[in-house]
């Protein structure tokens, strides 16, 4: 590990050649892909020669794509067939950009993409303008990469050391690249945890994706635990990636360890499904919290309506505002099947989703669906301001088809709030960190399904509700008043009129006797005679419903107003929604919580909308008794007195 530091610490001190012609947050797009190329040329040397001549025959004979052969031939998935080796660019200093980008043509389609994605031939230019290129490459070539010296698996780490310093020196973008190591570290135990036996075994074979997968850290971290259980398991990672910078760093970390770079994918998992019809035994993402998915809105909404549930969106659409639940589903379209190993998924999420849109909204529809499925395991509350670009809550999610027979029906909830420790520095949002020991009490709180104080194991049904409309009866009086016609000219159904006929009518109101109606059809009868008297021989509908609601006066002391039918009619305003858990009887729970305070209630429709939320902050909630009032008192009396004191001192 020491050795391994010692190169991060020297590639990381070439850095410093760049300071004040490049701000902190640039030195990654500089160094990265050159560490890069040092690394691949140096794998390269044994089969260099032969793919130099290789490719030089197969032009001559006509070939126009000599991409497989070629890899074949340099027994890698990637290849370069320029005459230089990366070193040799140094001994031509005056044509070092030219025989740069030369270089860099001669790459095979995947090791191209990584210099493309981080457009490095913008900072050919740059570094060539500030007398930096000659001087960085020199710099580079003299950390030795070599595959005999540095494994691919010391290589991606050394990698992702260097990937994870250049992302914590630039506060401005560390939280748009990389999530907090402990946070992934945390959320790996989580995802393995239980699976150590089978893990274990002879021939294990484990595919893991991230649709979000960023620079890579979350499919490296996996990766590496299932090793620490297992040296000769077989892990293949797979992944997709938006960012083109954060692509290419993924890209490269995938080429310098040895894995198949062409298992990850650039472009946007939502509308362009990168591994369609892929399964997974472990799918594991930070996708972004609270993003609007207007750009894919299209594509997600027509797979929603052409496939349904054969597509990956069929349980709903979330509001356009926020599109986590989308990633979500877009994981479980992953899952493998519960009799070929099934899958497990760990994924971070802010409170949004646990109870954003109420019964029959698609957040909750999308949370019914899992839920009802059975698939949600645990969910782990983090502390705040752990993480690079926001302070606010967040959580991790545990879903598994895969469920042992004692966690099935229930979801296990974890308070992890309060398990942080303060960093010496900031780095941006990110104040806080889950420190070794808090991450393996979290764990063991997750394997031992322990039920108390910070962890509560909670049946599936406690998270569902019926939302039913209760409605009362409207009880009123029909009656002219003071300000019955107050302001009556300005009705809509009024301005309509004529000037002159409108002004008659509002005569003819005026003059309507102030003395109560015996009920509503004597109200209308009457308001309807005063309009014709006024000239309208046929009063428009809508303007006599508009001049008898404003004759209407709740009165909680009158009879029930009746309709045509002799049924009770339901006043509007006092129309409420109750959230009746599923585990109760509506009638039951309308005697218990509503008759009680209002005795006159009624529910139409009995079956209401069925919803699920997970409130998480009220079932861990601790109720803190309010200071006494004459603790508050003495308090006040104190800083007063204070007060005084410091005025009297200015005043002097």
């Amino acid at each position: 590990m020491t050795d391994l530091r010692n190169h991060a610490n020297l590639i990381w001190g070439i850095a410093e050649l760049l300071r004040g012609d490049y701000k902190q947050s640039q030195y990654g797009d500089v160094i990265l892909p050159l560490v890069v190329m040092r690394r691949l040329d140096q794998v390269l040397e044994p089969t260099r020669d032969t793919v130099i001549t290789k490719a030089a025959e197969l032009t001559a004979s006509g070939v126009e794509n000599p991409e497989l052969a070629l890899q074949r031939t340099a027994k890698q998935q990637f290849f370069n067939r320029h005459r230089l080796r990366f070193h040799q660019l140094l001994d031509d200093p005056g044509n070092i950009a030219d025989h740069l980008r030369s270089y860099i043509d001669g790459y095979s389609v995947l090791a191209g993409q990584v210099v493309e994605k981080f457009e490095f031939d913008k900072q050919i230019d740059r570094l060539k303008g500030a007398n930096l290129l000659y001087k960085v490459i020199g710099r580079v070539c003299e950390v030795d990469l070599h595959p005999d010296r540095v494994s691919n698996a010391e290589m991606g780490a050394v990698f992702e050391e260097l990937i994870r310093r250049f992302a914590e020196a630039s506060n401005e973008t560390a939280g748009e690249h990389f999530t907090p190591r402990e946070v992934v570290r945390l959320m790996v135990n989580l995802l393995l945890d239980g699976d150590e036996e089978v893990l274990s075994e002879a021939g294990a074979i484990r595919r893991v994706f991230d649709c979000a997968c960023g620079t890579g850290g979350m499919l490296s971290e996996t990766e590496g635990q299932i090793h620490r259980y297992n040296p000769a398991a077989v892990v293949r990672l797979y992944g997709q990636e938006l960012n083109p910078q954060s692509y290419a760093i993924c890209l490269a970390d995938m080429l310098v360890k040895g894995q198949d770079a062409s298992h990850i994918v650039y472009g946007n998992s939502l509308s362009e499904d990168g591994h369609g019809g892929e399964r997974f035994h472990y799918c594991i993402a930070n996708p972004p919290f609270g993003v609007d998915w207007t750009k894919v809105e299209e594509a997600v909404r027509d797979e929603h309506a052409d496939l349904g549930f054969d597509g990956r969106f069929g349980a709903g659409l979330p509001r356009k505002s926020d599109g986590q639940l989308l990633f979500l589903m877009h994981l479980l379209s992953k899952m493998r099947e519960p009799d070929k190993d099934g899958s497990r998924i760990a994924i971070v999420h802010n409170g949004s989703p646990l109870f954003t849109g109420g019964a029959g909204s698609g957040e909750s529809s999308i949370r019914r669906w899992i839920l009802e499925n059975d698939w949600l395991e645990a969910i782990v509350g983090l502390p705040e301001q752990i993480f690079y670009n926001t302070g606010i809550a967040s959580y991790v999610w545990l879903l598994s088809n895969r469920k042992r027979s004692e966690r099935q029906g229930l979801v296990q909830l974890i308070d992890a709030r309060g398990m942080w420790a303060k960093m010496r520095k900031s780095l941006g949002e990110k104040r806080r960190y889950l420190p070794p020991e808090q991450i393996a009490e979290i764990t063991r709180l997750h394997g031992s399904m322990e039920d108390g104080e910070f962890s509560k194991l909670v049946p599936v049904e406690q998270f569902g509700y019926r939302t039913i409309v209760v409605d009362r009866p409207l009880r009123a009086r029909w009656e002219i008043g003071e300000l019955t016609w107050a302001d009556v000219d300005e009705e809509r159904a009024l301005t309509k009129l004529e000037p002159a006929l409108r002004e008659a009518v509002v005569g003819g109101l005026a003059a309507l006797s102030a003395e109560p109606f015996a009920g509503e059809d004597e109200c209308r009868g009457s308001v309807r005679s005063a309009l014709v008297s006024a000239g309208l021989a046929k009063p428009p509908a809508p303007l006599l419903k508009a001049l008898v609601t404003r004759c209407l006066v709740r009165d909680p002391s009158a009879d029930p107003v009746l309709d045509s039918k002799d049924r009770v009619v339901a006043d509007p305003d006092l129309r409420d929604t109750e959230n009746v858990p599923l585990s109760d009887d509506v009638d039951e729970y309308l005697a218990r919580e509503v008759v009680p305070h209002v005795g006159d209630a009624w529910v139409e429709d009995k079956d209401g909308k069925i919803g699920y939320e997970i409130p998480f902050t009220r079932l861990f909630y601790k109720y803190t008794p309010p200071r006494l009032s004459e603790e508050i008192k003495a308090e006040l009396r104190q800083r007063e007195t204070r007060i005084r004191q410091l005025l009297e001192e200015v005043l002097v």
